[in-house]
């Protein structure tokens, strides 16, 4: 064996290593991570499958079946071919209040609603005219429909009412769809109607699974939105322009326009790139679960390499510091605790929460490592000492997961700090000298005997 392999920058290296092996089992943790999130995924989607999705509702849209004429070769007959246009409402007011509860498959947990949904839509019949003269093709007007896209039809519990200009009517199933969603459909003659605006009036209960969003059908949409949820997460294309929270949970408010959206008022159905625009446009409420395990193992997993690259620095610095031996299979023993601890902390946390399921597991790796570091260094002081650095070691990674916004600076912070640190200790390590041969303590030789004076 050279004289080399036996120098402390040697000893650096082989820990370097070491550290670099524990990425194993750390990949390990982290697939094992998603596994579990793809489990609590298939739970939430059989919680749906009896209770309802996530949920998209939209406004009453007038849809008009066309005949137009096809091209033909000459001497052919000609020949008609069937389609259909939609038309939006001229306003559209929705008022939803949410019912939350929180239903449970198996270990697993997600927020379910109902809706109590109101609808209050017009349609001018200035822009039916305009629609009707502006098109090329003949409207079959006696044979439109109003229909109402929903996402998840196993949703829709109860129509309390459905009023068209102020009579009672009552929607059908339709296999017919807007864009990817569903709809119902009630059947409405606009030759029998004249030139009369129409005004609908819909009161619903829908069911869903974490998250309701809304189309702005109409050239101007007003929506207003509460429930006792402290912790809602406004996602898709518009943001409230005014919202509260409190203890009770919240409220908002939304006001589109036509022109905040990427189509008009009226169009040919089975355009190109139609659903993807209707898709872009819708906006809503997602129940945000702030207690994400799943999330937080994740982003503790991330600085899994870091804490056991500085609690390795930590025996390295014991080991050089008090000129003892650590064997690199005792730097592995120590690796593989500190790894055993995000699987106790997944495996915790889904049964009792995060924070307690972190305390927990920081608490048996601590005293496992620390009791370990005693017998090893054969020093209680210095067992203890090193526990209560791998203590303060987890109680940054703490603050790290949550301080979500501000992780990266924080860490950069730590990890600057740890570097001057680690530059401080060692500035008198000789990286050249041999590392010691023995396990036991630097014991400093014995004082020579006092001399024995004697009395003349």
């Amino acid at each position: 064996m050279s004289a080399w392999t036996q120098t402390v920058t040697a000893k650096v290296l082989g820990i370097g290593v070491l550290a670099l092996l524990m990425t194993i089992p750390l990949l390990q943790v982290s697939g094992l991570v998603h596994e579990r999130q793809l489990l609590r995924e298939t739970a939430i989607a059989q919680i749906a499958q009896g209770w309802g999705g996530a949920q998209v509702l939209g406004g009453p849209v007038l849809t008009v079946p066309t005949l137009h004429q096809a091209t033909v070769a000459d001497n052919q007959p000609p020949q008609w071919r069937a389609g259909s246009e939609s038309i939006l409402a001229d306003t559209l007011t929705t008022d939803v209040a949410l019912a939350v509860q929180t239903r449970r498959y198996g270990i697993y947990d997600a927020p379910v609603f109902v809706a109590t949904v109101k609808l209050d839509g017009s349609f001018r019949a200035e822009d039916l005219a305009q629609f009707k003269q502006a098109s090329n093709v003949q409207w079959q007007g006696s044979k439109a429909e109003l229909r109402l896209p929903i996402g998840d039809l196993r949703g829709l519990q109860e129509v309390g009412e459905l009023r068209i200009n102020g009579k009672p009517a009552r929607f059908d199933s339709s296999a017919d769809r807007l864009g990817p969603w569903s709809n119902v459909v009630v059947p409405i003659d606009l030759d029998a109607l004249g030139n009369q605006p129409i005004h609908v009036e819909i009161s619903l209960k829908l069911a869903g699974t974490e998250s309701l969003q809304l189309l702005p059908l109409a050239r101007s949409t007003d929506v207003t939105m509460r429930a006792p949820w402290r912790d809602p997460s406004f996602v898709g294309a518009a943001l409230p322009l005014e919202h509260q929270l409190d203890a009770k949970g919240f409220s908002a408010h939304w006001h589109l326009l036509d022109l905040n959206r990427s189509y008009g008022q009226h169009w040919t159905d089975g355009g190109d790139g139609m659903d993807k625009s209707l898709q872009a446009s819708t906006f809503g409420v997602q129940l945000y679960q702030p207690v994400d395990v799943y999330q937080r193992n994740e982003r503790a997993g991330k600085y899994g390499l870091l804490f056991i690259a500085m609690t390795f620095v930590a025996f390295f610095l014991f080991e050089v510091l008090k000129r003892l031996r650590v064997h690199p299979v005792q730097y592995l023993l120590v690796g593989a605790a500190l790894a055993t601890f995000y699987v106790v902390l997944l495996a915790l946390s889904e049964q009792i929460g995060f924070g307690a399921a972190y305390a927990a597991a920081a608490a048996a790796v601590v005293l496992i490592i620390g009791g370990y570091a005693t017998a090893v260094l054969r020093a209680r002081r210095a067992g203890l000492l090193l526990g209560g650095v791998i203590a303060l070691i987890y109680a940054m990674l703490y603050g790290l997961i949550a301080a979500e916004q501000y992780a990266l600076l924080i860490g950069a912070l730590v990890l600057l700090v740890m570097v001057a640190l680690m530059m401080y200790l060692t500035r008198r390590i000789d990286w050249y000298a041999y590392v010691p041969m023995t396990s036991e303590p630097a014991v400093p030789p014995p004082a020579p005997p006092a001399a024995i004076m004697v009395q003349p």
